[in-house]
């Protein structure tokens, strides 16, 4: 009887995940049909079958599709390394910004904006590095005979203030880049080129292909240190591994879309409230709900006050900021 109960409850959180990715798909051909350009469905799909780039089928194949697919692979990496580093560092406030990865990423994406503008298209890869080299600071600060998950949030904390201010100071010798910084700076995927989607897509693919595997681990990660080692589990080994995915798939999607807050924060809690704590199922179903938050949130910007636009990572702020109080006032109850 009790497997019989098991197994429609993973047949209900399978179905909930089909949902999600046909909800996905019809927001994604409706953010890419609407803007200051629209173009029916008929002519869309059409369009994209086809070989022509002429007239607004061109622009939107040129412009406005890389831009959606970016904020699918951004919105999908993000999702996931927030779930993964909430799931490492069992604190449900853990997210890459705060924990200084998006800050490392971001300081290394600066540097090569304004002394090396010809490596602008390796940027994702790049920072790797800088949100690599930020982890393994918060990491070293934290440890202490094991990983403490307060320790870490509050070495993320100091290590986030640090390399912001750095980024701050990097900003003064601009070099009349100060616009395309300001634009990255909040969350602009407006300039989001066809070359980073490609880059992109291979990061996010291997990432989250990487975070799938780590799903049972999470769940007894969730259990807490003592019950996880009684069970066999090296807790320090996997929770390095864990977060430097985590770290992987946050830090190469700053690189292209710039710094995006809260997506890592707010997505795991309403995938958990949908489909449960079971990271076998909530780890595929962050991805896709990221992908569904940041589409919208980029198409709420574009077309909210038409013709300007607010940056995506400004309308997260927006949307995030009151969540993040929410959380910390229902952890004070």
């Amino acid at each position: 009887m009790s497997s019989k109960i098991l197994n429609l409850e993973n047949n209900k959180k399978l179905i909930y995940i089909l949902i999600s990715i046909v909800v996905l798909a019809t927001i994604v051909l409706y953010s890419i049909k609407t803007g200051s350009i629209e173009i029916s469905f008929n002519e869309l799909i059409k369009g994209l079958m086809s070989n022509d780039n002429s007239g607004n089928i061109g622009i939107i194949k040129d412009i406005r599709l890389p831009r959606v697919l970016s904020a699918v692979l951004i919105g999908s990496s993000l999702g996931v390394a927030g779930t993964l580093l909430q799931a490492v560092m069992k604190n449900p406030l853990a997210d890459p910004g705060i924990t200084g990865i998006s800050s490392g990423a971001s300081l290394v994406a600066i540097i090569i904006m304004v002394f090396f503008p010809g490596l602008n298209e390796f940027k994702p890869v790049v920072s790797f590095i800088g949100g690599s080299v930020a982890g393994i600071m918060v990491y070293l600060i934290a440890y202490d005979k094991g990983f403490s998950p307060i320790r870490i949030v509050l070495a993320g904390v100091a290590i986030n203030a640090l390399l912001t201010s750095m980024a701050s100071i990097v900003t003064m010798f601009n070099g009349g880049v100060q616009n395309s910084i300001d634009m990255w700076l909040s969350g602009s995927l407006a300039t989001v080129t066809k070359s980073d989607v490609n880059i992109l897509a291979i990061c996010t693919i291997l990432g989250i292909s990487l975070a799938l595997m780590t799903g049972k681990t999470c769940n007894l990660l969730s259990l807490g240190d003592k019950t996880s080692k009684s069970l066999g589990v090296d807790t320090t080994k996997q929770t390095i591994i864990i977060s430097a995915i985590a770290v992987f798939l946050a830090s190469t999607s700053t690189g292209v879309g710039g710094v995006i807050s809260f997506v890592g924060l707010i997505v795991p809690h309403i995938a958990r409230f949908i489909i449960g704590s079971n990271h076998n199922y909530l780890i595929p179903f962050s991805s896709i709900l990221g992908s569904i938050l940041l589409v919208l949130a980029d198409t709420l910007g574009r077309t909210m006050f038409k013709p300007y636009e607010i940056p995506v990572g400004l309308v997260m702020s927006v949307i995030g900021a009151p969540f993040f109080i929410y959380l910390l006032k229902r952890r004070k109850r």
